[in-house]
């Protein structure tokens, strides 16, 4: 080894000890900022969980109860603002309210709070607004999944709570922006439980929640809590005649949120099961005139071509007859049972369809056909999106 290689080798392991400081010194300072970051999610997880504990406890008054559950969800809760094109540009068309989903930035709201929507802007408690991306939507559900891209600091995710455990009485509160008004709490009790509530094509959701906590434009999209600050619905709709708010509101079950959303974030899409038939609750007049025992289940009156139906040879209607006064065609299939379960009208039907099957799946309808009892085999489908006009 010359000597100018030799002088050389204290500089090189002077050089080669610095870079291994610079780099052990910026691995820890990274090790540092990581741990105090999951140190500072460790204690607000602690905190709401002590939270939750006193809420399952009972400690306190209703009105720090109240106070607790909202603590727990202010900042899970999000304002929702569609600008479409208009006359000077892109324009607020309509806003609502919405929901964290989970850490990746997914946001929970109604579908028709966003629909048509050329730009979505989501709003956090601290005043900073962000472009959404749509990433799926259900108008059958009434349900949409958004994307937004900010700090992990601010997506603080929901509890989604059971909403099959709700029981007429029950305390609940809805959290949202009505009338613009963002991050108003209201409070009431579970009213009544799986209402039928009118969506896109024709179809209904099932399953819905009425409530009697005040729920006005604005508030879609925002969650609906129980006592221990659990999402157990989405806040969707009003029943009124003046479209405010009259003492019945409706919010889709966690329980469908828990199927659906999954299935957006993935595919942008949830595939409903089909049968493809159209029809009415049989009534006593029905009954009465199609010779049947008793005025329950749901009368068959038109198949869809080329359905699950049709193929399994369900009847539709053959004959047309007045009916209570009106024309009404008669002498389809009455279906009584789905996979031995009664269907007293046709919300039984759609409720289990919903619930207990998929697509592709097997059922066994039982009906009434002249008089005899049949079992057929349908193989259910998927239900078409809603036509636009």
């Amino acid at each position: 080894m010359s000597d100018t290689n030799t002088s050389r080798l204290p500089l090189y392991i002077a050089a080669t000890s610095l870079i291994v400081l610079l780099v052990l010194a910026g691995l820890s300072t990274f090790v540092y900022i990581q741990t105090q970051s999951e140190l500072s999610d460790l204690r607000e997880r602690m905190t709401e969980l002590q939270s939750r504990i006193e809420l399952i406890d009972g400690s306190g008054s209703n009105g720090i109860r109240d106070q607790k559950v909202y603590a727990l969800t202010e900042k899970s809760v999000v304002q929702i603002l569609n600008k479409q094109t208009g006359l000077d540009g892109l324009e607020p068309t309509a806003s609502g309210s919405g929901f964290i989903y989970d850490k990746k930035g997914n946001i929970i709201t109604n579908y028709h709070v966003i629909e048509e929507a050329e730009t979505i802007e989501v709003t956090f408690l601290d005043g900073e607004t962000v472009k959404a991306v749509l990433i799926g939507a259900d108008p059958y559900s009434d349900l949409a999944v958004l994307k937004v891209e900010t700090s992990q600091e601010k997506l603080k995710q929901v509890t989604l709570g059971n909403s099959s455990e709700l029981s007429v009485g029950d305390t609940i509160y809805a959290v949202g922006a009505p009338f613009g008004l963002s991050w108003s709490l209201t409070k009431g009790v579970v009213s009544q439980i799986g209402r039928t509530l009118p969506t896109s094509g024709g179809y209904s959701v099932v399953g819905v929640i009425q409530v009697d906590a005040a729920i006005n434009p604005g508030n879609s999209g925002g969650p609906l809590l129980n006592s221990l600050a659990e999402v157990v619905g989405v806040n969707t709709a009003i029943q009124s005649e003046t479209g405010m708010f009259s003492g019945v509101g409706f919010a889709i079950s966690s329980v469908l949120i828990q199927k659906v959303v999954p299935s957006l974030i993935e595919k942008g899409r949830y595939d409903h099961s089909w049968v493809g038939i159209a029809g009415s609750d049989v009534t006593p007049s029905i009954a009465e005139k199609m010779d049947l025992t008793e005025s329950r289940g749901f009368l068959v009156i038109s198949v869809v071509e080329d359905s699950p139906a049709e193929r399994a040879g369900i009847r539709s209607g053959n004959k047309t007859e007045v009916v209570d006064g009106r024309n009404m065609t008669l002498g389809g299939d009455v279906i009584t049972h789905i996979d031995n379960k009664t269907v007293r009208k046709l919300e039984d039907l759609l409720a289990y369809l919903e619930y207990q099957t998929e697509p592709g799946d097997k059922i066994i309808l039982r009906t009434i056909r002249d008089g005899q009892i049949l079992d057929i085999e349908v193989t259910l489908g998927v239900r078409p999106p809603p036509q636009t006009e």
